[in-house]
């Protein structure tokens, strides 16, 4: 089979990234297709060259690729992919809307639909400051562009598969279409056990509106008896400095060692995002570590709560400073429930092994109509 692979965008390493190493390792002769690439880390790609789209070479594109939302269908769709038997889609924005002939096989696996254009359209407009004015009656009529292109190129895919029952309930939700459940990987091997903790909490992400670190913060800092230590940077940063007190230190964004040492002795790992599912509290659970989130989306998936057998970690059920305080409460009060061996065999459910058998069986019943025929390693 001619295998073609095709990625949103190659600008930074995260868990869309993770996700198309391994999709690469199933499929390590594929040719890649992404609208731009600027990736540094070349590591998940297998050192494979990559197709870039128009967009690549659009002034500023390096930084502000974001802002050619507006043309990334017409990208998307100038891929010519018409000399393949199978396409492989990793998409979150606009790769499943390649171009897709009758007898080829189109399987997509869905990060999300596209967040800013459904379900959270108004807390992106938000955030944007866009809720009057002409800039957000354009912006409106751009989004409601999108979820019309987006539902019918959804047409074209013969297999979706999602990230996690919430992202598939998303699907069903925006394209009224049933998709198999794969979580992503986590590489379990790269995140040792460690059964020692030290006395300070843990965050580590991307400083964006949704991950909600100000809020952690903010909790962290009215209980100065606790201490926080923050991994990450982005447009946020100046603002979660400002909230910080004197027992929140921000590290701002580290290589993996250190993130791993800081995952492996932190006496829990805290999230507040809405999560679509959530590497990295995987990872902490990996180390051994537990970890509080909220309890909605991905979380409910990879996290056990108290209260179950083996539990690995504590919900909080609002993006509140008192919820998470009483969160954090519970899980002081009841910490020796949760061991380190429970969070790791959590953690290793979700291993790179295991999401490679899964994908491969799952492409293998998606193309077997065609006459093809895959081996399952």
């Amino acid at each position: 089979m001619k295998v073609a692979i095709v990625h949103d965008w190659l600008v930074a390493p995260g868990g869309a990234e993770k996700v198309l190493e391994q999709i690469i390792e199933c499929f390590p002769d594929a040719d890649l297709f992404s609208l731009v690439d600027f990736l540094e880390d070349r590591r998940p790609l297998g050192g494979k060259p990559v197709t870039t789209s128009f967009i690549q070479r659009m002034p500023f594109a390096r930084r502000h690729y974001r802002a050619y939302l507006p043309l990334m269908p017409l990208a998307i769709e100038q891929f010519d992919l018409s000399g393949y038997d199978l396409v492989i889609t990793s998409s979150y924005a606009v790769a499943k809307g390649v171009l897709i002939g009758p007898d080829q096989r189109h399987v997509s696996y869905m990060h999300s639909p596209m967040r800013c254009a459904w379900d959270l359209q108004h807390q992106y407009l938000r955030e944007a400051n866009l809720t009057r004015g002409p800039k957000s009656w354009a912006a409106r009529a751009l989004l409601h562009y999108l979820r019309g292109w987006g539902s019918h190129s959804a047409n074209s895919v013969d297999r979706l598969i999602a990230n996690s029952q919430f992202v598939a309930r998303r699907v069903m939700k925006t394209y009224r279409r049933d998709a198999a459940v794969i979580p992503p990987p986590v590489d379990v091997h790269n995140f040792e056990l460690c059964t020692h903790k030290d006395d300070f909490y843990l965050t580590a992400s991307p400083m964006v509106p949704y991950k909600r670190i100000d809020l952690i913060v903010e909790t962290f800092t009215a209980t100065p008896h606790r201490k926080l230590i923050v991994i990450g940077d982005g447009p946020e940063m100046a603002a979660i400095r400002a909230k910080a007190g004197p027992n929140v230190t921000i590290l701002g964004d580290q290589p993996f060692k250190v993130l791993k040492d800081h995952l492996q002795r932190a006496r829990a790992f805290v999230c507040a995002a809405e999560e679509d599912f959530g590497i990295v509290a995987l990872e902490a659970q990996a180390c051994g570590t537990p970890v509080i989130a909220l309890g909605k989306g991905g979380a409910l998936e990879t996290v056990v709560p108290v209260g179950e057998a083996h539990p690995t970690g504590v919900y909080f059920a609002r993006q509140s400073v008192v919820s998470m305080l009483d969160a954090i409460d519970c899980f002081e009060r009841q910490s020796e429930q949760i061991t380190p061996v429970a969070c790791r065999a959590n953690a290793e459910r979700f291993s790179a092994a295991v999401f490679r058998r899964a994908f491969m069986a799952e492409v293998t019943r998606t193309i077997a109509a065609s006459g093809w025929r895959l081996r399952v390693a």
